[in-house]
C-alpha cells in the first residue's frame, strides 16, 4: 500500500513551525548528499578500551549460560524467527530480502526508497530486523563466555558482508534513524564481547571499510534526527546508539561533538518521553521496556568511559524501574497497552529469557529494590553484564514507600485482590491519548480495563499484531471495538488519520481512584460523554463495571477480548469462562448487561473480530463476546466478572 498524499498533508498539519523548518532543512541536505556524500576522515592509532571488568562473564548465572548458548548453537545453524516467520538462512542471509512475502528491497539512493510501499519493498520490519544486528551481540556474547572461536569467526563474517551489501547512504537500511542507532549500540557491545578474540581489533578499529561504516552512521543520525511530533521512542534509540558509539569507538575528530550532543538529547528526550511517576508517556508498555533498555545501556557507555552523565538521567531511569514494579502482575506481566513491536535496545539472551524479570533484575543492581517490588525469580545475561559497567548510585529522592496503584499523570490505575487460587489484577485506562500531536502508538483505548487472574488474561488487551501492509488489521487492532470498551454510533473514541497518526484525540479524565474503586470520563464521541465505573470486591472475587452514555441516544456496542487461554460459553447474557493453568482447571462467570443482545466472535477476518496477538506479526483466534443495543441516557450497562473459589 502506498502512502497517501492526503496522509502526508495530514501529519504536517499536526506540525508546528519549528518542525516543519526543520523538516524542510532535512529535505535540503538529503538533495545534496544525494551527489556529495560526506566523506570520512582518516582515522590512526585507534584504541578501544570500554571493555568488561574482570569477572563480568563469571558472574553470569549458569542457567543464563545455557539458554544463551542454545540459542546461539540455533543461530550458527542459520535458524531463528522473527515476528511469527520461522528463518532457516542465516548461516548467509540476505540483507535486502522479506522472507514473509519475498520480495526484495529495491537498490538506490536510500531517501527514494518508498519503505512503506509493502508492494515494492515487501514487510520492512522483517528486512530491518536482522539488520539491527542483536542476534549477532547473542554470538558474541557466546564466544565471550566460551571462547569458542567459531561464534567470533561467523560475527565478523556477517559484519563484513552487511558492511559490503550495504554502503552508506544506499538502500532500505539507510532509512530509519531508530535503525541506525540500535545497530550503532549492537556494534558497541560486539565489539566489547570479542574483545579476547585475535581478530577484534582487525574487524573493527583497524578495519577501514568498519571505521567508514561507524562514522557515516554517526554523521547521519547527528545530521536527521527525529523531531517535534516523532520525538518518541525513536529519538531515544537514536541517541543512545549515538552517544554509546561516541563514548567506545572516541576516534573521530567529531566524538566529542557528537557525544555532547547526544547526551543532551538522550537526557532531555527521556525526560520529555517519561511522566513525572515513572511511566512512558507514549502509554505503549513496550516502548517503556525499549526506553528503559536504551537509557541504561546508555549510562553503562558513559561509565565505562568514564564520562559523566546528568542527574537527571539516573533519576528518569529509576522511577521508570520503580514504576515498572508497580505495575506488574504476580508473574511479572505489566500492562498491555498500546503499540508492541518487540524491539529490545539490547539483546545479549537466549529464549526464554524474561524481559520484564532482566529489567527489575538490573534496576535491583543498579538501584536497589524496594521493599514492596516483586520477587524476580529469574536469571539472565545482561544484567550482569550492565551491571558490571554501571556505578551503583545512591539514589538522592524519596521513592515511594508503598506499592503504588495510581498514576496520576498518565491516568492509569492497577487494582489488585490478592488470593489462594491467584491475584486478581484490572488495569484501567483514563490517560491521555498517547503521546505528542500524532500519538504514532496509541490505540483508540479510552476506559478499556485489562483483567488477569494469577497472570492469565481473562479480559485481554489484543495487542498490536502489524504496522505496515495491512491496513484493515492496523486498523482493528488500534479500534476502540479492539478493545474492552464502549463504542457509539460505530466510530472509533479517536479519529485516525494514518497508521501511525491521530487527528482527533479523545480527551479521558480520571474521576475516582481508590485501592478497589476507579472511574473515569471520555468525551472522544461528539456530544456525548461516556463514562464508566470499576470497583474490585476482594471478599467475594468480584469485579464489577458500570458503563454510562450521558447524551443523545445511540448505538452502542460493548466489548469484551476474553485471553487465548479462555474457552466460553455464552447463553443469552451469560458466559461462563474456564481454563487450565499448571495443571489445575479455573473459572469464572461473566454476568453481562441484559439491556444489549449478546454474540461470541471468534477469528473472524470479514471484517476482523476476535483474534489476539501475543506478538508483533503473530495472531491466534480468540472469543470476543460483543453486546449491541441502544444508549436511552438513563441507565448504565452492568457489567460483573466473578471468579471461582
Amino acid at each position: 500500500m502506498t502512502m497517501s498524499v492526503g496522509w502526508y498533508l495530514r501529519r504536517l498539519s499536526r506540525m508546528g513551525p519549528q518542525e516543519v523548518a526543520g523538516r524542510v532543512g532535512d529535505a535540503v541536505r538529503r538533495r545534496r548528499w544525494r551527489s556529495a556524500r560526506p566523506d570520512c576522515p582518516s582515522v590512526t592509532g585507534a584504541r578501544f578500551t570500554a571493555v568488561l571488568p574482570a569477572g563480568a562473564i563469571t558472574a553470569i548465572p549458569p542457567d543464563a549460560t545455557k539458554r544463551l548458548l542454545a540459542e546461539a548453537d540455533r543461530l550458527m545453524y542459520g535458524h531463528a524467527q522473527y515476528f511469527g516467520v520461522v528463518r532457516d538462512d542465516l548461516t548467509d542471509p540476505d540483507w535486502w530480502s522479506d522472507p514473509k512475502t519475498g520480495r526484495r528491497a529495491p537498490w538506490g539512493y536510500a531517501f527514494d526508497v518508498p519503505y512503506r510501499d509493502e508492494d515494492a519493498v515487501g514487510d520492512i520490519k522483517q528486512i530491518w530486523e536482522l539488520s539491527r544486528h542483536q542476534y549477532l551481540t547473542v554470538l558474541a556474547a557466546a564466544y565471550a563466555i566460551t571462547g569458542n572461536e567459531r561464534y567470533a569467526e561467523r560475527v565478523a563474517a556477517h559484519l563484513r558482508s552487511w558492511w559490503a551489501a550495504n554502503p552508506p547512504l544506499r538502500g532500505v537500511h539507510w532509512i530509519s534513524g531508530i535503525e541506525l542507532g540500535i545497530r550503532l549500540l549492537s556494534w558497541v557491545w560486539i565489539r566489547r564481547l570479542l574483545d579476547g578474540w585475535p581478530g577484534a581489533a582487525g574487524l573493527f578499529e583497524h578495519n577501514p571499510v568498519a571505521l567508514h561504516q561507524i562514522w557515516h552512521h554517526q554523521r547521519w543520525l547527528a545530521a536527521f534526527p527525529s523531531r517535534g511530533s516523532s520525538a518518541n521512542n525513536h529519538v531515544i534509540a537514536e541517541a543512545a546508539g549515538q552517544f554509546a558509539a561516541a563514548c567506545a569507538f572516541d576516534w573521530f575528530p567529531a566524538s566529542a561533538r557528537w557525544r555532547a550532543g547526544a547526551l543532551r538529547s538522550l537526557e532531555r528526550h527521556l525526560r520529555g518521553n517519561t511522566f513525572g511517576s515513572g511511566l512512558n508517556r507514549e502509554l505503549a508498555t513496550e516502548y517503556h521496556g525499549l526506553v528503559l533498555e536504551l537509557g541504561l545501556a546508555a549510562v553503562a557507555e558513559a561509565d565505562a568511559a568514564g564520562v559523566p552523565v546528568p542527574a537527571s538521567v539516573r533519576l528518569v531511569l529509576l522511577r521508570m524501574t520503580d514504576a515498572l514494579a508497580a505495575v506488574v502482575d504476580s508473574r511479572l506481566r505489566p500492562p498491555r497497552q498500546g503499540d508492541a513491536d518487540d524491539g529490545h535496545g539490547l539483546v545479549v539472551d537466549g529464549a526464554g529469557t524474561d524481559r520484564w524479570a532482566s529489567l527489575l533484575a538490573t534496576g535491583d543492581a543498579v538501584f536497589g529494590r524496594l521493599a514492596w517490588w516483586p520477587a524476580v525469580t529469574g536469571t539472565d545475561v545482561r544484567t550482569s553484564l550492565l551491571a558490571a559497567l554501571i556505578k551503583p548510585t545512591e539514589p538522592t529522592v524519596t521513592r515511594p514507600a508503598r506499592r503504588p496503584a495510581h498514576f496520576a499523570d498518565a491516568g492509569l490505575t492497577i487494582l489488585r485482590a490478592p488470593g489462594e487460587t491467584g491475584e486478581i489484577w484490572a488495569r484501567c485506562d483514563g490517560g491521555p491519548h498517547g503521546f505528542l500531536s500524532i500519538a504514532a502508538h496509541a490505540h483508540a483505548d479510552a476506559l478499556s480495563v485489562e483483567v488477569r487472574h494469577d497472570g492469565v488474561d481473562v479480559l485481554a488487551d489484543p495487542g498490536t499484531y502489524c504496522y505496515h501492509g495491512q491496513p484493515e488489521w492496523r486498523q482493528y487492532f488500534r479500534s476502540t471495538l479492539g478493545h474492552n470498551t464502549l463504542e457509539l454510533n460505530g466510530a472509533d473514541q479517536s479519529v485516525s488519520g494514518g497508521p501511525f497518526l491521530w487527528t482527533r484525540h479523545a480527551r479521558s479524565r480520571v474521576l475516582e481512584a481508590g485501592a478497589a474503586r476507579w472511574s473515569a470520563e471520555h468525551d472522544g464521541y461528539q456530544g456525548a460523554v461516556h463514562r464508566r465505573r470499576v470497583e474490585l470486591i476482594a471478599p467475594t472475587r468480584e469485579l464489577r463495571i458500570v458503563d454510562e452514555v450521558r447524551g443523545p441516544g445511540r448505538d452502542v456496542r460493548l466489548a469484551f477480548h476474553l485471553g487465548p487461554a479462555i474457552t466460553a460459553h455464552l447463553t443469552g447474557d451469560r458466559a461462563v469462562l474456564t481454563w487450565t493453568l499448571d495443571g489445575e482447571d479455573r473459572s469464572a462467570e461473566l454476568e453481562l448487561p441484559g439491556e444489549l443482545n449478546w454474540r461470541a466472535h471468534r477469528g473472524e477476518t470479514a471484517p476482523p473480530l476476535g483474534w489476539y496477538s501475543a506478538g508483533f506479526g503473530r495472531k491466534e483466534p480468540t472469543t470476543t463476546l460483543v453486546g449491541s443495543g441502544f444508549a436511552n441516557g438513563a441507565e448504565g450497562f452492568t457489567t460483573v466478572l466473578r471468579f471461582g473459589g
